[in-house]
């Protein structure tokens, strides 16, 4: 383990994300007295801009920035400062923590900023779709809806998920897709398609077995039927796919069209109907901070 004496840090807090109610300004302030290091803490407007991010970070400029907040905050911030070489640091503040889970990061405040001081930087990933920026994890169709529907309650958390996934599950249509990959071109009816660049959902549920948010790729995951054991094996037993349900395959990038328009949602937040959707992996374009290897 090693600190970094004498570095500027910046924080960016949205106090809109999430519904837990750690007091982030104080909490940051409390863990950085007495350790030399310069802190400014910047609160996020809602909505917030990434012109706003770019004003701060040239304002005061940083050896690091933190994101404070959940996937939505970390994107932001994310797009704010892609291939700007500037280490990115995440304390989860969200609803739904799905990069922090998959990067090894506890929603423990404490134990949180002990890596974002003694963590590595490792460069990684991510993908762009239809110009939209993909951190974690995309898809449409099934999940997508899913979303859409999720949005409109009030209470979040893996229960108010199933039981969107239950409204949904009698709803939603199969789809008939063209899927052209790097090596092949297929088609397939698929209940949903799913891109990507993790391992899981927010909700913990396990999507991608094979996925490295460092190798260049990112996984393209057709599910062509969705059973409620299919459910029950991403969300809580994580065993292995049916294969003549799940089908999986690795790319560096992807075009895809769908017969009819489909739902269609990029790391947990719904963006409409689509007929077709294009991919590529931005390998290497962001330094994120991660828990220093044991």
């Amino acid at each position: 383990m090693h600190t970094n004496p004498h570095l500027k840090l910046l924080f960016f807090i949205n106090s809109a994300a999430g519904n837990n109610n750690t007091d982030w300004e104080q909490t940051i302030l409390q863990y950085f007295n007495n350790k030399p290091y310069t802190i400014v803490i910047y609160h996020l407007s809602n909505p917030c801009t990434r012109e706003q991010i770019q004003e701060q970070i040239k304002k005061h400029t940083p050896n690091r920035v933190i994101a404070v907040g959940g996937d939505g905050t970390l994107k932001l911030v994310t797009e704010s400062i892609m291939n700007s070489g500037l280490p990115l640091g995440l304390l989860p503040a969200g609803s739904a923590n799905g990069m922090a889970k998959e990067l090894g990061i506890p929603t423990d405040a404490e134990k949180a900023l002990d890596i974002i001081t003694q963590g590595h930087i490792n460069k990684i990933d991510l993908i762009s779709i239809n110009k939209e920026l993909c951190i974690h994890l995309s898809d449409i169709g099934f999940n997508a809806f899913v979303v859409k529907t999720f949005e409109t309650f009030n209470k979040r958390g893996m229960w108010s998920y199933i039981k969107a996934a239950l409204r949904v599950l009698f709803r939603h249509r199969h789809m008939e897709v063209t899927i052209a990959g790097d090596k092949k071109t297929i088609k397939r009816k698929a209940a949903m398609v799913v891109i990507a660049n993790a391992t899981k959902y927010g909700t913990g549920a396990v999507i991608n077995p094979n996925g490295k948010l460092d190798d260049g790729l990112f996984e393209i995951i057709v599910i062509k039927k969705i059973s409620f054991s299919e459910i029950v094996k991403m969300m809580i037993t994580h065993k292995d796919f049916d294969p003549r349900k799940t089908e999986l395959f690795t790319t560096s990038g992807v075009e895809m069209r769908s017969k009819h328009h489909v739902h269609f949602q990029v790391d947990g937040e719904y963006l409409g109907k689509i007929y077709s959707l294009k991919a590529a992996c931005l390998p290497g374009v962001l330094q994120m901070i991660v828990p220093a290897s044991e």
